[in-house]
């Protein structure tokens, strides 16, 4: 598709052609211009690392002698990657549905009729600034929390086993929910349907599995979503599900929907 747009004072702008390059920087101009963007994630980014600190302190105080043997500073001082989720993947949701809301979408996909190119852009964009930031967050959020356990003597190091390894996955895991969120912005194309389906994913769907039956729930519930990708973010793992592995199985949920996603943009009307 070519495009000839008029300047003010009549000067034409030479045609170009649509390309995923153009796509990306459109999507990219899209993405932090709008003020939800911003909102969000330094609603997560506080989460993370206010809320992770504040924890941090409040369990260092209060550990019996059995608590104190299962302790874990690097686990504790990314615990709050959990609201952390629900801002990202809400955000997800909304570089989708947001349009779906305004009637832009029409615009968008005018510009891009192949539609695919749109998707794959606002997922890439959305990737790129999602794992950039929560992976600044995921640091910060650990270093605060060890500055505040080192006065109990309780402090993790990077070079502990698995904590690198955990800090890493948190930005990770939090940049597949939003993913997650993009998917069903997407195939939804509806903010209150999208987001409470996304909660039920994260949040809903664990609590039911742990109702099951024993012996149901060992080989069912390692395999749920969100249980799968927070495999990546025990520092012991846990024999049901390697971490990578459970990750792994986490972007493959994702993938799943991009494609459904995919699939659906190209037969609905916008």
């Amino acid at each position: 598709m070519t495009t000839t747009l008029t300047r003010p004072l009549g000067a034409t702008v030479r045609p170009g052609k649509v390309t995923l390059l153009r796509v990306l920087k459109s999507e990219w101009i899209k993405l932090r211009t709008v003020s939800s963007t911003s909102i969000t994630l330094l609603t997560a980014v506080a989460a993370m690392v206010g809320l992770g600190m504040l924890v941090s302190h409040l369990r260092a105080g209060h550990l019996d002698a059995r608590e104190l043997a299962d302790f874990n500073g690097a686990e504790v001082s990314l615990s709050m990657f959990r609201p952390a989720q629900l801002a990202v993947g809400v955000l997800g949701v909304l570089t989708f549905t947001g349009e779906y809301s305004t009637g832009m979408i029409r615009a968008t996909l005018t510009a891009v009729p192949r539609r695919l190119p749109a998707l794959v852009a606002k997922a890439a964009v959305f990737t790129g600034v999602v794992l950039v930031l929560m992976t600044a967050a995921s640091f910060a959020a650990f270093f605060g929390g060890q500055a505040v356990l080192s006065s109990a003597h309780l402090a993790a190091h990077l070079s502990d086993p698995g904590v690198t390894r955990v800090v890493f996955g948190t930005a990770l895991y939090l940049t597949v929910v939003g993913l997650f969120g993009v998917a069903l912005g997407a195939i939804i194309r509806n903010s209150a349907g999208a987001i409470a389906t996304l909660v039920g994913i994260l949040l809903v769907l664990p609590g039911l599995g742990a109702l099951l039956p024993a012996d149901w729930a060992q080989h069912v519930n390692p395999y749920l979503p969100s249980n799968a990708g927070q495999a990546v973010l025990s520092v012991v793992p846990d024999p049901a599900m390697a971490p990578w592995t459970g990750l792994s199985l986490f972007a493959g949920y994702a993938a799943a929907l991009l494609v459904i996603a995919a699939w659906l943009l190209k037969r609905r009307d916008a």
